[in-house]
């Protein structure tokens, strides 16, 4: 049974920084995408950024471009989410989500796979 297993959410200031990370269990293959959403009160659940286990690529919504990096640990099988300039807007639960794969994925139905999500609040 697949599971994704989030931790590093907080309460931040403006400007300030926070590392998320997903430990993935369970999934069978290397071939697989990691993906990162999040949704904020009242809102749809929105692409934040994707990396592709096999061979690193990455993808970025253009609000997150710049300041969000996801990265991978192969040797910890986890993926991190590096939050920089974190403004108030960035507030929202954060998903990690994984889907059998070998491209970038983005969209919400294109992950079979989710997490229970870890909370972010930015205050300004």
């Amino acid at each position: 049974q697949v599971q994704l297993v989030e931790s590093g959410g907080d309460s931040v200031q403006a400007g300030g920084s926070l590392r998320l990370s997903c430990a993935p269990s369970g999934l069978t293959s290397s071939m697989y995408t990691l993906g990162w959403f999040r949704q904020a009160p009242g809102k749809e659940r929105e692409f934040v950024a994707c990396i592709t286990w096999s061979y690193g690529g990455t993808y970025y919504a253009d609000s997150v471009k710049g300041r969000f990096t996801i990265s991978r640990d192969n040797a910890k099988n986890t993926v991190y989410l590096q939050m920089n300039s974190l403004k108030p807007e960035d507030t929202a639960v954060y998903y990690c989500a994984a889907s059998p794969s070998r491209v970038l994925l983005v969209k919400r139905f294109e992950y079979s796979y989710w997490g229970q999500g870890t909370q972010v609040t930015v205050s300004s």
